[in-house]
């Protein structure tokens, strides 16, 4: 692959991720705007948007799923790095390889079994209780948070493996040795 190979594939990884996050902030927002309606309705005129709270802990759900690829893609999820510190470059490469292909197996496996939910949700006809709307919907849009974070994360650890990562990629983490 040459560098205009990389570089583009590189770009396309963070369209792909930038639409991930602004997916992800407008469930944000949606969530927050129902919850906010629902308490003013309900305090000021005795009144709730129908479904508002099945509405609000599925979006929620879906916020979180979605952001789960985001977090994984980055590597900013919550690490305990003691040891990691500790390790000289060529350890600390290998701790983050390890750790990418064990979040990766069991993300793999934790999306294969939010499927098999999506579909028994789906077979089951489960439906909301005012609004009688479809729930499997709902997860199925978070499936599909989880199917990118696979994807995500699968790209991240190639990355590493081939040696193009940055083995700490917090903000303003001095480049590796």
């Amino acid at each position: 692959m040459t560098g205009s190979d990389a570089a583009m594939a590189r770009g396309m990884v963070d369209r792909f991720m930038a639409a991930i996050e602004v997916t992800a902030a407008g469930f944000l927002a949606v969530v927050t705007a129902i919850t906010f309606v629902s308490v003013i309705l309900r305090y000021l005129f005795s009144w709730q948007i129908p479904d508002s709270y099945d509405f609000g802990s599925l979006l929620l759900g879906i916020l979180i799923f979605w952001g789960i690829a985001g977090a994984s893609y980055r590597g900013e999820h919550i690490t305990v790095d003691l040891a990691w510190s500790a390790a000289p470059p060529w350890l600390q490469r290998v701790m983050d390889g390890f750790a990418d292909l064990l979040s990766l197996t069991c993300l793999v496996v934790f999306t294969w079994m939010t499927g098999t939910k999506v579909l028994s949700t789906y077979n089951d006809n489960v439906q909301t209780f005012d609004l009688r709307l479809p729930v499997w919907l709902f997860y199925f849009v978070a499936w599909i948070g989880l199917a990118a974070a696979i994807l995500l994360l699968a790209v991240r650890t190639l990355r590493l493996l081939a040696g193009a990562g940055r083995t700490d990629s917090r903000p303003g983490a001095p480049p590796p040795s």
